[in-house]
């Protein structure tokens, strides 16, 4: 059953991004959060401790490879906006590598009047020299891309250029590229995202670009993947038909042939070999597969249907799949061990029978990730089995490191420093029952000489979406703000993440939302039972999905709470599917406009259970999104503060200008919102 259009919403005109009535609604709000939280020598001084980390010229530079160099987007306090700079792998092993600027992002925009923010890069290899830089106004989702030389570091004269959209664009060849972008009149999907792909050709107007693929409206996107490397070529097509299930079509001349696989799981080519993750079991070939498996195949007998596999990875209690990387011959498999990170490094076994595995010795427990520095469009590549892999635990700064396949890990290159005193401090890691028996696990992170007394302030931090694990991660950030003040920091790792697999995320999918707020809610009893804190001195946090999270647990169990901090959130999930890219993660919540699904999200949806304040007080709470937020609307966070006020309460309110969904478009504004943000959990929070 299709429900009717919602009645009317008193609100409706605060979703009018640009709508000076809203803005000057924002402003106000802005003033009055800005008066109380940050006209203080405390703020001040927070704030650039916060800005000290952001900007530390100690920090990891992260690198991609293209060819013989590596390169990094730099931001600090000269650079705001970033340099795009370049080194070799030489030069990246000293300790101050010489580094070559390829395009200065804040001298661009002041050249050009714009507030440009980097979005990336798409080169053309083997060379790399030409590449497709993809440039944003504020720091939103839509870009502008326009060809860049890196030999002669400047545009090119009447070269590729596209229009601001969310675009996808990749290199056919020099002269032709495959595009995915706003063409008009029925291009874009209901989540504004492309739905066609075509071949536009040097030269060529957009308009006069040739269709080679076309979506559904009701598809979340559609882009394409183009794979040059020698032997190996292959043209791939990807149509989300929802957030988690795709069609996946590889290109025969001009004719998409469709890749036969279950619509949930995720399909990737590897020179001659085909790899699978399943996300739902899968009977294939005689046997049964379970879902979090990873599988591998011979590409080429695949596509002539013979479905033999071999299985790279099975999941088991407590342990599930979390990505992989690829050399020239081996698969890095990375999985959870009860929320700590492994990696497995996967060879094909002598005689080609069966693959080989070996454990890379790598620090446990914590958060590995690995990337390849493998380049396929080499044929010589001195690298073809080198990786890098970056560590780090709540505790231990990032350390990136050198390794490959078949030997050890080689160097450590990079380290972070520690932007705070860890001496004294420990991390513990428990389980709270929630209300349906399930056992959920969440770290403590206690500072120095913090003991259970029932009366620390605390932070507890949740997602609980998308298959997104909460894994241990290290912040300057929390340590100097949080930690060393003497709160203590909680991630909890609920249902609707990725900490345990498949099976942990669909649990609370759609019509069964409730029960990742039920696992936030256990989490945050369990800390008051154990006399970690209690309900005056509890903080939660969360962004996105995780600002739905702390949303609706702040209207169902206020009395757990002392103050809210609910960033870039979903709120009115009545509309969440008519505002940009909301129709996207129907697969996620479900369909409003469904009876039955509308029956479960309303009880749920925070805008619609604020409840009377003379009827029931609820906690502090301070809403932080962005105007360039073009992901998720910043109505969402506006109606709800303006519904709290209705019925007597009084948030606090403060909305970026720029930034795009990450609710900051350079380190100055993050340390300015950041330090907000602590303001608030401490006016709230602290020990009177």
């Amino acid at each position: 059953m299709t429900l009717s259009p919602p009645a009317d919403d008193p609100y409706l005109w605060l979703e009018e991004v640009q709508g000076e009535r809203a803005l000057a609604w924002v402003r106000a709000r802005n003033a009055q959060s800005e008066q109380l939280l940050a006209g203080t020598p405390e703020f001040e001084a927070s704030r650039e401790r916060i800005l000290e980390v952001l900007d530390s010229r100690e920090q990891i530079p992260y690198v991609a490879r293209r060819g013989q160099w590596l390169y990094n987007l730099w931001q600090d306090a000269a650079n705001p906006r970033g340099l795009w700079r370049r080194t070799t792998l030489a030069e990246y092993r000293k300790s101050a590598p010489a580094w070559e600027t390829v395009l200065d992002v804040d001298a661009l925009g002041r050249a050009e009047g714009r507030n440009w923010v980097w979005k990336g890069a798409a080169c053309l290899g083997p060379s790399y020299r030409r590449c497709l830089v993809k440039l944003s106004l504020g720091g939103a989702d839509a870009v502008v891309v326009r060809e860049f030389d890196t030999v002669d570091k400047r545009f090119v004269d009447g070269g590729f250029m596209l229009p601001e959209a969310k675009t996808d664009v990749v290199w056919l060849d020099a002269d032709t590229l495959l595009v995915g972008t706003d063409f008009g009149a029925g291009s874009l999907t209901d989540s504004g995202y492309p739905r066609q792909v075509r071949r536009l050709r040097r030269g060529q107007p957009l308009a006069e670009a040739a269709l080679v693929f076309e979506g559904a409206t009701s598809d979340v996107a559609v882009g394409a993947h183009v794979d040059r490397a020698p032997g190996f070529e292959r043209t791939v097509i990807v149509q989300a038909l929802d957030f988690y299930r795709n069609r996946v079509f590889l290109l025969r001349g001009d004719v998409p042939v469709e890749v036969p696989k279950p619509a949930d799981a995720q399909l990737e080519f590897w020179r001659r070999h085909l790899l699978i993750a399943l996300r739902s079991d899968w009977e294939v070939g005689g046997r049964h597969y379970r879902a979090g498996s990873l599988l591998i195949a011979d590409a080429e007998d695949y596509l002539r249907t013979e479905r033999r596999f071999e299985l790279l990875f099975e999941p088991g209690p407590g342990r599930s799949y979390d990505g992989h990387a690829t050399t020239r011959s081996a698969v890095l498999v990375q999985w959870l061990d009860n929320v700590a990170s492994r990696v497995d490094i996967l060879q094909p076994a002598a005689g080609g029978r069966g693959w080989q595995r070996q454990a890379l010795a790598a620090p446990y427990p914590g958060t590995i990730a690995v990337a390849s520095l493998h380049d396929p469009l080499l044929a010589d590549d001195a690298l073809a089995e080198h990786f890098l892999l970056n560590a780090a635990d709540f505790l231990a700064p990032d350390s990136l490191r050198l390794g490959r396949v078949g030997g050890e890990l080689l160097e450590t290159l990079k380290s972070r420093p520690g932007f705070f005193d860890a001496a004294g401090m420990r991390v513990e890691q428990h389980f709270a029952t929630s209300a349906d028996g399930t056992r959920v696990p969440y770290f403590v992170l206690w500072p120095r000489d913090a003991q259970p007394d029932g009366d620390n302030p605390t932070l507890l931090h949740g997602y609980g979406g998308f298959e997104v694990a909460m894994q241990p991660h290290y912040s300057g950030v929390i340590g100097r703000e949080w930690l060393t003040r003497g709160g203590v920091y909680v991630v909890a790792n609920i249902r609707g993440g990725g900490e345990f697999g498949p099976a942990w995320h669909q649990a609370a999918l759609q019509r069964h939302r409730q029960k990742s707020f039920d696992d936030f809610i256990a989490v945050a009893e369990d800390l008051i039972a154990r006399r970690i804190t209690r309900a005056p001195r509890l903080g939660i946090e969360g962004g996105s999905n995780g600002g739905l999270l702390v949303g609706a647990v702040m209207v169902q169990r206020p009395q757990l709470f002392g103050a809210v901090v609910c960033q870039v959130p979903l709120l009115d999930m009545r509309r969440y599917h008519k505002l940009l890219a909301g129709a996207s993660w129907i697969a996620e919540y479900g369909n409003p406009d469904d009876a039955d699904d509308w029956a479960a999200m309303q009880r749920w949806s925070p805008y619609h259970n604020v409840p009377a304040a003379a009827r029931r007080r609820l906690p502090a709470v301070l809403f932080t999104t962005s105007t360039r937020d073009d992901r998720v609307h910043p109505g969402h966070a506006r109606k709800m503060a303006a519904r709290m006020e209705e019925l007597g309460h009084a948030p606090l309110y403060w909305e970026n200008t720029e930034g795009g969904h990450g609710g900051a478009a350079d380190n100055a504004q993050r340390a300015t919102m950041m330090a907000l943000e602590f303001s608030f959990l401490w006016r709230m929070l602290r020990r009177p």
